[in-house]
């Protein structure tokens, strides 16, 4: 076992006899993606397959369900799917007949079904009972602000939230999740752009700049990443929640 690995499943070992008992499950938003399907596979070696709970949650038609469904497969988990379709549009439609408007704006369409769905897994979690919520983003995402709060930014306990997509993807691989759902590029499903695409820059390069390794990295990228770092650092000061940090960083860091 990797020395990342070792210590993030003993991580979230503690954090159960902390925050729980022998019986209290871990319940996972599972996207299809190399964040969901490494935490996932985390807390099966850590807690075992029968105190792991997966949720899918489809707005509508997802095209790449198939994904999270293979994971949940492969891990063997009992999982859950939740279409928040009907929640969405009425909460949408509420919005718009109350303030007078025709439609709602891009900031509502994104940050909406995200927070909606960290209500479906509390939902989920109070209707099993004795459960904790993973939060499954990543330090890339955290730095750059790319998390809805109190949405994909809030849960329990949060496994990756000190480890760099590269790092994700190290541990994804060796846990032996499928390589396709390890590299695969995130994207919120929504607009059929990546991440990568929306921010302008890539997590590689993101990394670069945060750990001062400039050389790599084009003078006008690095400014437009250290300007997103700056402007969005009071997204990452609202989140406490508590995060397995590997033993080769420093969290002050990365605050």
């Amino acid at each position: 076992m990797s020395v990342l690995k070792e210590e993030a499943v003993e991580w979230i070992k503690d954090y159960f006899l902390h925050n729980g008992d022998e019986n209290t499950k871990a319940v996972i938003g599972i996207s299809g993606g190399k964040d969901s399907s490494t935490v996932a596979a985390l807390c099966c070696a850590a807690l075992g397959k029968e105190r792991v709970v997966g949720v899918l949650m489809p707005n509508g038609v997802q095209k790449d369900i198939d994904d999270s469904k293979k994971l949940c497969s492969i891990l063997g988990i009992k999982n859950y799917t939740v279409n928040i379709a009907d929640a969405y549009k009425g909460i949408s439609d509420s919005v718009k007949t109350s303030l007078g408007v025709n439609e709602t704006t891009e900031q509502f369409n994104t940050n909406t079904p995200a927070r909606l769905r960290m209500t479906t897994l509390y939902s989920v979690a109070a209707t099993i009972g004795n459960c904790r919520i993973s939060c499954n983003g990543n330090l890339s995402e955290r730095l750059a602000g790319f998390f809805t709060l109190w949405g994909d930014g809030a849960g329990d306990f949060a496994p990756l939230a000190y480890l760099f997509v590269r790092e994700v993807v190290e541990l994804g691989r060796q846990l032996g999740l499928p390589e396709e759902l390890v590299v695969k590029a995130p994207s919120d499903g929504m607009c059929g752009m990546t991440d990568e695409d929306k921010l302008g820059f890539t997590y590689a390069q993101l990394e670069n700049v945060a750990r001062g390794n400039l050389d790599s990295v084009d003078a006008q990228t690095a400014e437009k990443i250290k300007s997103r770092f700056d402007a969005l650092a009071f997204k990452r000061r609202l989140l406490n929640i508590p995060c397995f940090v590997p033993s080769d960083k420093d969290p002050n860091d990365w605050r």
